[in-house]
């Protein structure tokens, strides 16, 4: 028996995508709600442990200890607590208190008192009537970081191209301490294929260089928990060229010269040939091989025997260490690294076993159960060595407590039979190995309870046509209750694959329609009693744009509007909101918001963008945009506007340190009124000829206050502005140098954002030359991490705008703040901004993955979230992987086409669409953070079932005779099932197209081909031929054939179509071997061939005039000479024109079409007017540089038609 209880569903507002809602999933840990609502009152559930501190508790010693113990029952349980496997007496020291209502020990040092005296085990019972739980062993253990030891650290010399290791040896502190190497101006010391940081955090060198000469290596000791540094002495390296090193080197250093040998790698860490590593079950497994060598060696790694397990290798520090995560017994073995140079190799073999301490199989669950019934508790684990598996009732060994004749223990489950009431109880199991322990408590609850419906009755629920509908019905009760769903006060049960009922009691309608509106009803029922619950369910008619605004053209100074007309459903009240470029529209009384349309006056150039109506109600939301171009209006002959001349005669007046009056005299404003002044300023110390904005006033302002920064030396201008544009800029003022003060500002764009694992990014926008109010300018970088209490950790920096901290724990929070100062002082105190350290790919695959069919290609797949706390970055969702494996009707294998879908945010649902019926599919779950995918899941496969087919691939009529024809098909491209038979219909078609009665004849599936026999000679037939599966017909193929006719002539067989065929069937005629389209076709081409004789009628009696004197008119104008007396072209006409000639309609004497004069260039539509194209590409501007303007139909020609003209009217 269960107990099951249902969430209550949070209501989510749709939008244009589907809705989406989030189901409840079963409770694993059944319990009884622990309310205070008077309807459960009298129930009673034995104790849970809900919080605890970990197994191995590091604390600070600076701070108090918190020992954390939070448990529910009901009634509320009472604590205790051992410590060192002895009763703590909590009442008998003042240091100890424990917090109302909780277990939670909090002991008090910050008073004098020493953590160590609190050193030991620590384990809390809650207890109340119904049993007792009880906790892990707490091992209470105080975190250290002791200083270096005093050491004397003698200078390192080296020849060149010798191997090098400078020792760390930190001191040991709990926990082990983060190593890194570092200058003394705290920059990383760089590191490479050459030089490199061991795991032991010793710094080899492979073969040493001049350049790894200096004094300040210094490696340092990072103790996160107190968030201490601790700094080893400098140490000194001195490398020689070429030069043999003893006792009196700088004397022998020029006697005992040798030349550079190049030699075979050998292994600096680890030493000898083979190692042992010992590793448990789900660590990180490392492996580390350093050598020496000139040139310097490259490392690889093999697995003997095996292949390195595919997406949980990596390699780091330039491949000197192999990297494992998430090891496993299989990982157990001989690993290789190879190490070589040209001149040979060497290899050293690491034998890898892998423990494990002992993990669940089966942990124990919570059983509530009414008397007299039966259940059982199984607690399975697994480990190497195998772990021993021991019970425990409320807290005493099972072997010791009193007896319960209901129980019966065998080995690793406990069997319950005929429970009663004194039965109910916590039981603990206990797994250990060597290498760790597991504890769990389960309890036993007896209760007799009728069912109870949680949800609220008569619960609304609203959803848009076509999305989900989820309708809820948590219950509880013991037994478990069974619940079924009713539609309506008497309707009948509802079954089939129009719904989708979940464990919880939650109804789901896939897609809801109209005619799904109504009252549904949830029984939930057992052997105590029935309950019913009635909720309702609306389903609305979605939102839809009906008349979408439209892409204007406008002229400046015009008005414009934009409709939006919007249908919804009647009983939703839908509000209409105007976005500007989406965002909100400008605040001016220019624009218009009417019911269905928005109106702007008096346009401008301001105005031009995209504009989008959006239309929501509280269930759905739409939108459409259409873009606003303003262009210029067409201006007046007679007056002349333009740009405003430049300000001049600027003046600079009451000079202050942090302020200036400028004034200035405004230039002609060309017959357009100036509207405002814009000033600009030039900084002639930091960046000397780049103007920058300052300031803008009113058009009838000619003088200014301006406010000033320090340390700047100003240089002013001033910009006239009107209607047509900007004026050029005056000349510039005289200079202006402010004093130096301190930053008044602190840099912007604060970031904190992990580039690796181990490190936060600090990153920042600089100051500007002018922001930084004096010389000096530098940064002062604080960081510390979130919510542990830490002091700030700070460094100074300058020239640059990002500071990496190493050695940081994986994607945690840090509080950052970066403060500007200079030789003056500080910038006030900045603000704390929160950054991550780097994240790092997920460690854990989504779990307890489940598939449910909706339909034949329609699944939905749940899972398990992970632990935020594995995802280790910012949780960006889960993306499924899945692809087809086979179809179950062809039985053939196909190519495994992977498909990927991504499901944003903690979601634990997903809908894989587009299924292929009656087939087998795999699929798997992944966790997606910053960084990338986690592992997948097992891979789970499911089938989709049977869909009706797909109609027949051909369908052929062969053998016409007088009274039979042959029928040949194929059967369908996706079967979607087992085929179980063929309907094949015809029917005769008369002379007056007119369709006889129908015949129906079933087919087995395994045939193709029939035979109709008793046909009437002479006469269409129309066939309409589908397949069949068990789930009903699917898609039909037609065609037409006739018997043959008396003369022998057999008609043509019409193409086959798919779907229901026409009422009315129509023959076939071959239009161009009837003799009135022929008759036709011949008067057009005579037709013709007479308009064209009358062309060249007229042509040549057109102009008369010499052919020279043509050839001279159609001459290229470039060679054409030029008239002295006007200056002007040749010119000819004909007797009817006597029109200008156009540079379009020149043609050479020689009927041929020159390039150059045929291709049009935007050069020869001049400067000035800017040319615009249609929207189907052709251009609108206009000619420049001409006395008139061209007429409105100005394409004539002075030419009369010809065949050569009609030619170039194509080029």
């Amino acid at each position: 028996i269960h107990l099951k209880i249902m969430m209550t569903k949070k209501s989510i507002s749709a939008s244009r995508v589907s809705l989406i809602l989030f189901l409840c999933q079963m409770i694993t840990a059944l319990e009884v709600p622990l309310d205070r609502n008077a309807t459960y009152h009298g129930l009673s559930q034995p104790p849970t442990i809900t919080q605890q501190s970990p197994k191995d508790y590091i604390v600070d010693p600076r701070e108090n200890i918190v020992i954390q113990c939070e448990a529910k029952g009901k009634p509320p349980p009472s604590f205790s607590w051992t410590r060192n496997g002895t009763h703590f007496d909590i009442d008998k020291d003042a240091r100890v208190t424990v917090k109302p209502n909780s277990g939670t020990l909090v002991i008090n040092i910050m008073n004098g008192g020493k953590t160590e005296a609190y050193e030991g085990v620590y384990q809390c019972t809650a207890r109340n009537e119904r049993g007792a739980a009880i906790s892990n062993n707490i091992v209470i253990r105080p975190s250290r970081s002791p200083l270096w030891t005093k050491e004397k650290v003698e200078p390192k010399h080296v020849r060149e191209g010798d191997p090098l290791v400078l020792h760390c040896s930190p001191p040991v502190g709990l926990p082990p301490p983060i190593i890194f190497w570092m200058d003394n101006s705290f920059q990383r010391l760089p590191q490479n294929e050459r030089v490199s940081q061991g795991l032991n955090g010793d710094l080899y060198f492979s073969n040493v260089k001049p350049e790894d000469t200096r004094e300040d290596y210094i490696c340092y000791a990072r103790f996160n928990h107190t968030q201490t540094i601790q700094q080893k002495q400098p140490i000194s390296v001195k490398v020689f060229s070429n030069g043999f090193l003893l006792g009196w080197e700088i004397c022998l250093k020029n006697i005992f010269l040798m030349p550079l040998t190049e030699r075979r790698p050998t292994l600096l860490t680890p030493v000898g040939s083979t190692s042992n590593k010992v590793e448990l079950r789900g660590n990180v497994l490392l492996l580390e091989c350093i050598a020496e060598g000139l040139p310097t060696p490259v490392i690889r790694w093999i697995k003997e025997g095996g292949e390195l397990p595919i997406n949980r290798t990596f390699f780091e520090n330039f491949k000197k260490t192999l990297k494992i995560i998430e090891v496993s017994e299989a990982d157990s073995g001989k690993y290789k690294c190879v190490a070589r140079n040209p001149l040979g190799s060497t290899h050293h073999t690491i034998t890898v076993t892998v423990k494990a301490a002992p993990y669940w199989i089966t942990a124990p669950r919570n059983l509530v159960l009414s008397p007299g019934e039966d259940g059982t508790l199984i607690c399975r684990a697994n480990g190497n060595p195998k772990p021993n598996i021991s019970w425990l009732t409320n807290g005493v060994p099972i072997a010791i407590a009193p007896e319960d004749p209901s129980r019966k223990v065998d080995g690793d489950t406990i069997i319950f039979s005929d429970v009663q009431e004194r039965s109910s109880a916590v039981y603990q199991c206990n797994a250990s190995n060597e290498y760790g322990y597991l504890l769990a408590n389960a309890f036993v609850n007896v209760l007799a309870e009728p069912p109870r419906i949680l949800t609220p009755a008569n619960k609304l629920y609203q959803v848009i046509a076509n999305n989900p509908a989820l309708l809820d019905c948590a219950f509880f009760g013991s037994p478990v209750p069974e619940i079924e769903w009713f539609k309506g006060v008497k309707g009948s049960i509802l079954r089939g694959d129009l719904y989708v009922f979940h464990d919880n009691g939650t109804l789901e309608i896939p897609v809801a329609q109209k005619d799904s509106t109504g009252t549904y009803t949830c029984v939930a029922r057992n052997k105590l009693g029935k309950v019913q619950n009635e909720v309702h369910l609306e389903v609305k008619d979605p939102t839809m744009i009906i008349k979408q605004p439209e892409y204007k053209i406008i002229q400046r100074g015009g008005q414009v509007s934009f409709e939006c007309t919007i249908k919804h459903d009647p009983t939703l009240i839908p509000t209409i909101m105007w976005l500007k470029d989406n965002g909100e529209l400008p605040d001016d009384e220019r624009f218009i918001i009417h019911k269905d349309s928005l109106a702007i006056m008096n346009v401008t150039d301001k105005d031009d963008g995209t504009y989008t109506c959006v239309a929501n109600t509280t269930l759905d939301s739409v939108s459409a945009s259409a873009v606003l171009t303003v262009v210029a209006a067409t201006p007046t002959p007679a007056i002349i506007y333009d740009r405003p001349n430049p300000p001049f005669d600027l003046e600079l007046t009451d000079q202050l340190e942090r302020s200036i009056q400028l004034s200035w005299i405004p230039g002609y404003d060309n017959n357009s009124p100036i509207t405002n002044f814009v000033i600009e300023y030039e900084d002639g110390m930091h960046e000397p000829g780049v103007w920058h904005y300052q300031a803008e006033v009113r058009g009838t302002q000619t003088t200014v206050q301006l406010k000033l920064s320090p340390y700047v030396n100003y240089s002013f201008r001033v910009i006239a502005v009107n209607e047509i544009g900007r004026s050029q800029p005056s000349e510039a003022s005289e200079q202006y140098l402010t004093k130096a003060a301190k930053p008044d500002e602190n840099p912007s764009g604060v970031q904190g954002i992990g580039s690796e694992p181990d490190n936060l990014v600090i990153i920042w926008e600089p100051l500007k030359g002018f922001q930084s109010n004096g010389p000096g300018l530098q940064y002062k970088v604080s960081w510390r991490q979130k919510d542990v209490g830490d002091e700030w950790t700070s460094v100074i920096v300058a020239n640059v705008s990002k500071y990496i901290v190493s050695g940081t724990p994986t994607f945690v929070p840090y509080e950052i703040k970066v403060q500007a100062l200079n030789d003056l002082g500080y910038a006030p105190e900045p603000a704390e901004v929160i950054g991550h350290s780097g994240e790092d790919l997920p460690m854990v695959a989504p779990g307890n993955v489940q598939v449910h069919i909706v339909n034949s290609t329609l699944a939905k797949v749940h899972w398990d979230p992970v632990p935020l706390k594995t995802v280790r970055g910012h949780l960006q969702g889960y993306r499924i992987y899945y692809w087809k494996v086979q179809s179950l009707s062809k039985r053939r294998r196909r190519h495994v086409e992977k498909k990927i879908l991504t499901f944003s945010g903690n979601k634990t649902h997903g809908m894989l669409p587009g299924l292929e019926p009656y087939s087998s599919y795999k699929l798997n779950v992944r966790v997606v953070n910053g960084k990338g995918e986690g592992p997948a899941s097992p891979d789970k496969l499911f089938k989709t079932p049977e869909g009706v087919p797909s109609a027949p691939s051909f369908l052929k009529i062969t053998n016409p005779t007088l009274d039979s024809l042959t029928l040949e098909w194929g059967p369908p491209t996706h079967p979607n099932g087992v085929l179980i038979a063929y309907t094949l219909k015809f029917q005769p078609i008369n002379s007056t197209h007119e369709l006889g009665p129908l015949v129906e004849i079933r087919i087995p599936a395994n045939e193709t081909s029939l035979i109709l026999s008793n046909l009437n000679y002479s006469t269409r037939y129309k066939f309409y031929f589908y397949a069949q599966t068990s789930v009903g017909a699917g898609s039909q193929i037609t065609e037409e054939a006739v018997t043959i006719m008396d003369e022998g002539k057999m008609a043509g067989i019409l193409p086959p179509a798919v779907g229901a065929g026409k009422a009315m069937a129509s023959r076939q005629v071959d239009i161009a071997t009837q003799g009135w389209f022929i008759g036709l076709m011949c008067a057009v081409a005579l037709l013709i061939l007479i308009l064209l004789i009358v062309c060249f009628i007229r042509r040549n009696k057109g102009g008369k005039y010499p052919v020279k004197e043509k050839e001279d008119a159609h001459a290229d104008p470039e060679i054409q000479p030029m008239k002295e007396d006007d200056g002007t072209f040749g010119e000819y006409s004909d007797a009817e024109d006597h029109k200008p000639l156009k540079k379009g309609s020149r043609t050479p004497s020689d009927r041929t079409v020159k390039k150059e004069d045929s291709d049009d260039s935007l050069v020869d539509y001049g400067e000035g007017v800017n040319g615009q194209f249609n929207e189907d590409g052709s251009f609108i501007g206009q000619y420049s540089g001409k006395k008139e303007k061209e007429p409105a139909e100005g394409n004539e020609s002075s030419e009369a038609p010809s065949p050569v003209n009609a030619m170039n009217s194509f080029v």
